[in-house]
């Protein structure tokens, strides 16, 4: 069965189509989470709260062919409360055993934990696009209704936050 007609079925309160999909998107949910807060438990209490908030409000969903756009922004909601009751949570410790884990050709451990700070250091809009068009393969079009904002805007923050990127990137910058 397609996602999109499992999405309707769940829709008109199918719960086994629910759990389907929730299986189908689950690493997906947590890699954006992680990506986020840059802890392996927090990021899995931010999916199961999405999960359960979905559930909750399936019917809200008017678009069945954006459930992973709609539970994507549940998650970023939720993990906008988490950082609103948590204020100070910079935990790299397993973020930098994840980077240093994954083998990626031609980038380096000590590249890609650069690449992780640099994106964390972005203010939390910007952070937001760069890891769904870049790190989760959104497009522009998903990540605006995930957001909630015009598509024009998703671009600017996006020329924006490579612009940032850059600054961030240049040797000295991180090492001074």
């Amino acid at each position: 069965m397609d996602k999109e007609k499992m999405a309707k079925k769940a829709m008109r309160g199918d719960t086994k189509a629910y759990g389907e999909l929730v299986h189908l998107y689950q690493e997906y949910l947590y890699s954006v989470a992680f990506l986020h807060v840059k802890n392996e438990q927090t990021a899995l209490d931010m999916v199961s709260e999405c999960i359960i908030k979905g559930y909750e409000n399936i019917g809200r969903l008017r678009e069945p062919k954006y459930f992973r756009t709609w539970m994507t922004r549940i998650l970023l909601n939720a993990i906008n409360d988490y950082y609103r009751k948590n204020p100070v949570c910079a935990v790299y410790e397993d973020a930098c055993l994840a980077i240093t884990e994954s083998p990626n050709a031609g980038i380096s451990p000590e590249e890609k934990i650069d690449l992780y700070q640099a994106v964390d250091a972005l203010p939390p809009r910007y952070k937001t696009i760069i890891i769904l068009q870049y790190f989760e393969n959104l497009k522009i079009s998903e990540i605006a209704f995930a957001l909630d904002i015009p598509e024009g805007s998703v671009k600017a923050y996006s020329h924006r936050a490579k612009e940032k990127l850059r600054q961030y990137l240049k040797e000295d910058y991180l090492y001074v």
